[in-house]
């Protein structure tokens, strides 16, 4: 996480706002800022250092690096390639690629990565989640700015994981409901000069869908994989309002307590919510070995998917 955090009652200072109706519809309390130095990669190589450690490999040994990202440093190259660089593992070769599925990205990764995997094409492959959704905010907007932070998380997938790992995943999207969330500012698209470059979002709209679809996916998921809801162990949902979790896992007749909920002190940052709540989880010790783990994660395009791992 970026060391600068902003608070609701910072933002009520900016804009015409207050602690109490930002908390009530979202969860938030506060939401971290990068610095004015810092880029995607830069936050994204912080977080892959971390996970390397932990995973006792050096970045030389990556077959792949997937990041998830609708926030690039730029439009070429991909993020994924400045952060090879930063971590050095640039003459071994590794492919690297960004993966855009908005907020959903970190999950389409997952799954991308897991698939190379089990294909035989990579042993070892580093997968990131990481945004400055803070750069393409509108600050003139109190229902959108007061949701995004930045941040990035990491995780390193092998082909030696035994019975540990991804056990089953799904992924959908429908671009029919593209302009419930866009963020048109630096594509070909031809969007109105001012602020409807940066993101606008139909947040009524998105709440219903987003609901109903995390619902049925995490149903399939779990119905395809054998697992009952009561196996449960812990649930990462991504983190862009908690009055959608609770929605969602009420409807899955799953306790809330069971839970991983980072959205009061992160914000909604997109791509990078799911590993930065996953690594709070293992921090705090709510994950233990063998815990069953369900992810899933709604976004922009719109995206939706779930996941099951077994930890």
């Amino acid at each position: 996480m970026p060391e600068r955090a902003l608070t609701n009652y910072d933002l009520e200072k900016m804009m015409d706002t207050s602690d109490e109706w930002i908390y009530k519809r979202t969860g938030i309390k506060e939401r971290h800022i990068a610095a004015d130095n810092q880029v995607t990669s830069d936050l994204a190589c912080e977080a892959s250092k971390i996970a390397l450690k932990r995973a006792g490999i050096t970045a030389d040994k990556l077959d792949m690096i997937i990041v998830g990202t609708c926030t690039p440093d730029m439009t070429l190259p991909a993020t994924a390639l400045h952060l090879q660089r930063k971590l050095g593992a640039g003459k071994s070769g590794c492919a690297a690629v960004d993966m855009n599925a908005a907020c959903s990205g970190f999950l389409y990764s997952m799954s991308t990565a897991n698939a190379y995997i089990k294909s035989g094409y990579a042993k070892t492959i580093l997968v990131v989640g990481a945004e400055l959704l803070t750069r393409i905010v509108n600050w003139d907007d109190r229902s959108t700015a007061v949701i995004f932070g930045d941040g990035a998380g990491a995780a390193i997938l092998t082909q030696d994981s035994g019975s540990r790992g991804i056990m089953e995943s799904e992924l959908h999207a429908d671009g029919d409901y593209a302009y419930l969330m866009i963020a048109p500012g630096n594509g070909t698209f031809r969007a109105p000069a001012g602020n409807y470059t940066k993101i606008h979002m139909e947040g009524h709209d998105t709440f219903k869908i987003a609901v109903r679809h995390l619902e049925d996916v995490s149903r399939s998921v779990l119905k395809k994989a054998g697992v009952r809801s009561e196996e449960i162990n812990v649930v990462i949902p991504h983190q862009a309002n908690v009055r959608i979790i609770e929605a969602v896992v009420k409807r899955l007749d799953i306790p809330i307590e069971k839970c991983v909920l980072t959205v009061d002190h992160h914000g909604n940052t997109a791509g990078a919510s799911i590993p930065l709540a996953l690594n709070e989880a293992v921090e705090t010790g709510k994950i233990s070995e063998g815990d069953m783990v369900l992810l899933n994660a709604f976004g922009a395009g719109i995206t939706w998917g779930s996941m099951l791992v077994k930890w």
